[in-house]
């Protein structure tokens, strides 16, 4: 047991709680008091001893079932619930079995089977079925939903459901009754569900294991053209200062840039009438020459998906958007997820470090998948559409996965009627653009496309800097 309280702590430190000498002393000093018997009083001596900032105990009540908790995997429905005659289920198995010689590759095998007969793949069969698939490179356990679908995405999960409809309609042509057939179907799904529960527990212990091995080892400090091009989603929580102070120097070049676009551009072009007028007392001969002026200072207003695989870009787009505040005339910012936050006023109160800490900390999903950008652009729409006027361009930052839920494209065309430029910073690879996934399904980032005046790829530092810059080349 104090080996694993060990390695407990070692992946409180992986997670970014800071764990002293002393206090690892006082938690063993804790449990020799409290003992090990009563799982909720052990929790609770460890959780004295061990946490000192009220932010850390999301992540200690996160850690701690990884560690202490039961490794026994999510119970399994029987074929049709139980629901079949001996008929029936012979049918069932003879077939499946038909469709497993066929199938591959071997994994996705090895999950129907499991899905369809009810019989738990064991801890070990479900580590051998992921020690195939790249390791995730985050170890904390605020991204396990985040390399979950990952390893879902992998193993080509969503493949279940197709080869279940058609499983389905084979029996269905076989002359099985409907009412079996809706049996099979229910304890397919929920065995689905259970399945995918049991990869999110192996991935989370995978992670913790990681975690375990890089304790508060600190590697050497990369290079700031690695941190650049070094993907959001590979970040690791250590990199987290290098990072910010890579934001700041960047965010120091662009105000500096757009300071000069601003000189250059306030002398503007040649007013050919306002010459001539002005000019008249001089007999017509232009003595004072007048320009057009041009607003170089445009108003922002930024939509964040606030997911908690956006968490790294969304932080900053904001520090960066926000330290360019002589630039811009007026800034807006917004986060979604099921419904819209407004997060300008952390903004006016605090700096931009410890306001976007205040936003991560009291706006963030409640449930897994829950992103939902249509409902949030109607609420704009109905509440703040008044904020968009001919200055104001629009940024959208997310991967536009709503969960089937309706994109809103009405209200996000209201406020593309109303801005003078709308523009998407994609949080997900090119390729990934569209592309089925197993939690949220489909993207409907090419539907807003059609209504934006620009698409960046923003997957690391250098995208996000580039686009930044090219929202002014046309201020």
């Amino acid at each position: 047991m104090d080996r694993r309280i060990t390695e407990f702590i070692a992946g409180l430190r992986a997670a970014g709680v800071r764990v002293s000498l002393a206090e690892t002393a006082d938690a063993m000093r804790a449990i020799e008091q409290a003992g090990i018997i009563d799982r909720a009083i052990f929790a609770v001596a460890l959780q004295a001893s061990l946490i000192k900032d009220a932010k850390d105990q999301e992540t200690f009540r996160e850690l701690f079932p990884l560690y202490f908790g039961k490794d026994a995997p999510p119970p399994l429905q029987q074929p049709g619930g139980g629901q079949l005659s001996d008929d029936e289920r012979e049918q069932l198995m003879r077939q499946l079995q038909q469709m497993l010689a066929q199938m591959t590759p071997q994994q996705l095998a090895q999950l129907f089977r499991a899905m369809m007969t009810g019989q738990p793949m064991s801890g070990q069969e479900m580590r051998e079925l992921l020690d195939g698939l790249p390791q995730p490179h985050a170890t904390n356990q605020r991204y396990r939903e985040w390399m979950t679908r990952q390893a879902l995405r992998e193993l080509d999960f969503n493949k279940l459901d197709k080869a279940l409809r058609e499983l389905l309609e084979q029996l269905r042509q076989q002359g099985m009754s409907e009412q079996a057939l809706q049996a099979i179907e229910q304890a397919a799904r929920e065995n689905e569900r259970a399945l995918a529960e049991q990869i999110g527990q192996q991935v989370a212990q995978q992670m913790a294991e990681q975690a375990r091995g890089q304790g508060q080892a600190r590697p050497r400090q990369r290079a700031e053209s690695e941190l650049l091009d070094r993907p959001f989603d590979r970040l690791d929580e250590r990199d987290a200062d290098d990072m910010r102070k890579v934001v700041n120097r960047l965010a120091a070049r662009l105000r500096t840039r757009l300071a000069l676009r601003l000189r250059r551009g306030k002398t503007g072009t040649l007013d050919a009438k306002s010459t001539i007028r002005t000019n008249q007392r001089f007999g017509g001969v232009p003595m004072q020459i007048k320009h057009r002026k041009r607003h170089l200072k445009p108003k922002l207003i930024v939509f964040c998906d606030r997911s908690v695989s956006t968490q790294h870009v969304m932080t900053f787009l904001l520090l960066m958007v926000y330290s360019l505040h002589d630039q811009l005339s007026r800034t807006r910012s917004f986060a979604f997820i099921d419904h819209l936050h407004d997060m300008t006023m952390y903004f006016a109160e605090s700096r931009p470090d410890a306001a976007i800490e205040q936003v991560m900390q009291n706006i963030k999903p409640t449930r897994s998948y829950s992103t939902d950008l249509g409902a949030a652009l109607g609420e704009f729409a109905r509440d703040h559409l008044g904020c968009v006027d001919h200055r104001t361009t629009v940024i959208f930052l997310g991967d536009a996965r709503n969960n089937e839920n309706d994109p809103g494209l009405a209200a996000f065309d209201q406020i593309r009627r109303r801005a003078r430029r709308v523009v998407w910073f994609a949080t997900e690879e090119q390729w990934k653009w569209g592309v089925y996934d197993p939690g949220s399904l489909s993207s409907d980032i090419y539907q807003y496309a059609l209504m934006c005046d620009a698409l960046h790829e923003v997957t690391n530092l250098r995208q996000l800097a580039d686009a930044i810059d090219r929202l002014f080349v046309r201020a």
